[in-house]
């Protein structure tokens, strides 16, 4: 601490103020770097057919990729309706109330994606991105049309999950995570998750003690 000052990484410190992000834009470029595969200047929304296919795969393992982007219990509380925060898994043009969307022109087109928090593992965040982008291309996934209005409202489109326990649930039961990153490293991050959900359970909160020591 200096000046009475600290620095954190926390996703939410403070429910009452706006979480802290860690957003990750990505593109693709041929090996020699010369060609940008996401150019804008053909198809719907001046996306590629490869750009599709890589937002598609984008948002077909959000879910279950969650532990990569959000790795702990105060990970989950970033994801508040109207908070800057996305809890919808859908995608847009320069639309921030969903969890990707689609930025830039030309060469600089890219894909934004705002679910991971601060507290993310930066390596497991960009390796999320990857896998699963190409993940939509191997399987040539198509993509749906983007979501036009207020993200947080939206009925048809798939949700964050709204805790550690179930992000670790759709993680253990994933078989694309497996098939991207091998039994050795799902495992590892499965037991990563599971010892910080035990962590919490074996703690009595602040919040606890004010909300239950003279009500029970």
């Amino acid at each position: 601490m200096i000046n009475g000052r600290s620095i954190s990484f926390m996703a939410k410190y403070d429910f009452s103020d706006t979480g802290s992000s860690c957003h990750v834009h990505s593109s693709l470029w041929s090996l020699d770097g010369k060609k940008a595969l996401f150019d804008d200047h053909h198809g719907p929304h001046g996306m590629s057919e490869t750009f599709r296919q890589y937002l598609a795969g984008l948002i077909a393992t959000a879910q279950e990729f969650s532990l990569l982007w959000a790795p702990t219990v105060n990970s989950y509380k970033r994801f508040q309706p109207g908070s800057w925060a996305p809890t919808g898994i859908g995608w847009g043009v320069d639309n921030r109330t969903l969890g990707f969307r689609k930025v830039g022109h030309g060469k600089g087109c890219r894909v934004e994606c705002r679910i991971p928090g601060s507290d993310a593992n930066s390596y497991f965040a960009f390796a999320g991105q990857i896998a699963g982008g190409l993940y939509g291309i191997r399987n040539e996934l198509t993509l749906g049309d983007a979501y036009v209005g207020n993200g947080y409202e939206a009925t048809d489109i798939g949700r964050i999950p709204w805790n550690l326990p179930d992000a670790i649930a759709l993680w253990e039961g994933s078989k694309i995570a497996k098939e991207c990153f091998g039994d050795d490293v799902h495992h590892h991050i499965l037991t990563m998750a599971k010892a910080e959900w035990l962590a919490s359970n074996q703690t009595v909160t602040d919040w606890e003690l004010r909300r239950y020591w003279e009500r029970i």
